[in-house]
């Protein structure tokens, strides 16, 4: 925060003459998007974000807004951060690099998945990824279904690493329902929880396992949508074949 000139006890009419950079926009924005890599989405306040830029919170509220208004310009953000696989590539394995990278860059952002799968970026910020993925299915074969397969892909993968951000906050509660399914193992009366036990315990043995068990569930998930889709597209191809419908 601003802080009083020396000997005067009065503050400084400027934040050049107390030494600080001009505040912008996209300053704010930045120090939002620290405070979202360093904390989370929804655990910093408006407040703290006003420390962070050495400012006032109505300063935050003139030169961007509220915290909602905020917190949608730290989405946005990140959107852009998003690199976008290049156009040669078939759509799957376009949309396999897109989704990898999509999940490691909202991990190191919590609470963007959510508000994604929630709400969705601005146009403004979408649009470019939007036009490449919507473009790579019309190229494919998709035809109008493009959108619906877009947002299928997109949505999966937002909502399976906000479940992930999720989790983490609950560490001890994911713990014990690990330990009391791994107790499940040796059930014969209950195969299909002794297979659910054996994992847990599998996974309760090996730190590495554990480690990536929510990477591997997200990549299980998005080459099962990528092998649905490509079972339609073969229909959408085949429209007269008996038994095909393209509906």
């Amino acid at each position: 925060m601003p802080t009083s000139s020396s000997g005067t006890g009065q503050r400084p009419r400027s934040r050049a003459a107390a030494g600080l950079p001009a505040l912008t926009a996209d300053r704010i924005v930045s120090a939002a998007t620290k405070l979202t890599a360093e904390r989370g989405l929804d655990n910093w306040t408006l407040r703290e974000l006003a420390r962070a830029v050495e400012a006032y919170p109505a300063v935050i509220y003139h030169h961007v807004g509220d915290r909602d208004a905020v917190v949608n310009a730290v989405v946005d953000r990140v959107v852009g951060f998003l690199e976008l696989p290049e156009e040669r590539l078939p759509w799957q394995e376009w949309f396999t690099e897109l989704l990898a990278g999509l999940r490691a860059l909202l991990r190191t952002y919590p609470g963007c998945a959510r508000r994604l799968a929630l709400f969705g970026p601005s146009v403004k910020a979408a649009s470019r990824s939007i036009d490449a993925g919507i473009g790579v299915l019309l190229a494919a074969g998709f035809g109008r279904e493009s959108v619906l397969a877009y947002n299928l892909l997109l949505m999966t993968a937002c909502q399976f690493v906000a479940m992930e951000d999720d989790r983490d906050g609950a560490l001890a509660l994911r713990i014990d329902n690990t330990e009391e399914y791994a107790t499940y193992r040796a059930r014969g009366d209950l195969p299909g929880m002794a297979e659910l036990g054996a994992a847990m315990h599998d996974l309760m043995g090996d730190p590495d396992l554990a480690a990536g068990y929510y990477a591997q569930l997200y990549d299980y998930a998005v080459r099962r949508c990528l092998d649905g889709l490509a079972h339609r597209l073969g229909e959408l191809r085949e429209p007269d074949e008996p038994g095909l419908t393209a509906t």
